[in-house]
């Protein structure tokens, strides 16, 4: 016997109606972590840009930081939080393997019946997840998917560590995806270079701590290796993303790469050859490197501050362990 499913509903296009924020409550400054690392502030400025960097205190989870970003994303869409029908958070950093963050936060917001998942891209996370939604919502799967970005990364970081750990931040950055009847969201374009899977990496796993075999797991990475493959191949997924979305490098009116270095930041603006009228984000000065809240972070600073605007086009691109990456062109809300 042959049956014709049902065709389910679809609509023309997606787009980001709101962000929102949290940062980590302490301001710690380079010459507070230079000691371990035998470094100092100007040596931390001239290799990565960063001036100080955001961490919560102990008493604030990952979970308090995207629970305050999700509200104010979800208050600057205009909407409830019962209406969103799908939670999707990004994080490495959720000290529980299961049940997940997303379930979680679903509950908080009002909306405990909500799809609800995690997912572990690092860096590229949200962006993955800013794929997803746009990829739920033109299928007709959903109307409101809130997008989170959340990292407490200060937990698993080692205070002698010269390769990441003075890089990293903690904080969550929000957004809800909805339905359009234009494309505010361009293809994603992304995927993994497995062949460099522990370039970024925790200095063991969960179940050699349990064991006795090693000290907390924290994270370290081969840092010339990511910053070669940063900036020499994010270049052309910001160049796919640009021609899938039918544009180019002169329709940018914002750039907000991974906040990972600055160096890499203004070395993809040279391989880019972006017109001097771009803004670019460089909120890794202030903030550090957030991972999956690094992106939403520095687009709600840019259109705080009003660097940015509604309707200016945004390439945004993310990259980090696994090594993944992920990035699109969308419409600033």
């Amino acid at each position: 016997m042959s049956v014709t499913l049902k065709p389910r509903p679809s609509v023309a296009g997606s787009r980001i109606l709101g962000y929102g924020a949290a940062r980590g409550d302490l301001e710690v400054p380079n010459d507070d972590i230079v000691g371990p690392i035998d470094s100092s502030d100007e040596w931390i400025r001239q290799r990565t840009g960063i001036i100080s960097r955001r961490r919560a205190s102990a008493d604030i989870s990952v979970q308090d930081l995207a629970l305050e970003a999700s509200r104010e994303a979800i208050t600057a869409s205009g909407l409830e939080g019962s209406d969103i029908d799908v939670v999707i958070v990004s994080t490495v950093s959720f000290p529980y393997a299961t049940p997940s963050l997303a379930a979680w936060l679903g509950a908080q917001i009002g909306r405990p019946d909500a799809v609800a998942y995690d997912i572990s891209a690092a860096c590229a996370g949200f962006c993955y997840g800013i794929g997803q939604a746009d990829a739920l919502v033109r299928s007709g799967t959903a109307r409101n998917v809130l997008v989170v970005g959340a990292e407490k990364l200060s937990d698993f970081i080692s205070p002698t560590d010269r390769s990441i750990s003075f890089l990293l931040g903690d904080g969550a950055g929000a957004a809800v995806v909805s339905v359009s009847d234009t494309p505010m969201i361009g293809p994603t374009i992304w995927g993994s270079n497995g062949e460099n899977w522990d370039t970024i990496r925790m200095t063991g796993s969960l179940l050699d701590f349990r064991d006795g075999k090693c000290p907390w797991p924290t994270m370290e990475q081969d840092g010339r290796t990511v910053f070669r493959w940063a900036v020499w191949h994010t270049a052309d997924i910001v160049r796919q993303a640009l021609d899938e979305a039918g544009l180019t490098v002169d329709d940018i009116d914002v750039f907000v790469p991974h906040q990972a270095n600055m160096r890499i930041v203004d070395e993809l603006v040279k391989q880019l050859k972006l017109p001097e009228s771009v803004v670019v984000a460089r909120d890794i000065a202030q903030t550090g490197n957030t991972s999956a809240a690094s992106i939403p972070l520095a687009t709600h600073r840019l259109l705080s501050e009003g660097q940015a605007k509604s309707g200016d086009v945004c390439v945004q691109i993310g990259f980090g362990a696994g090594l993944v990456y992920a990035g699109q062109v969308v419409i600033l809300p």
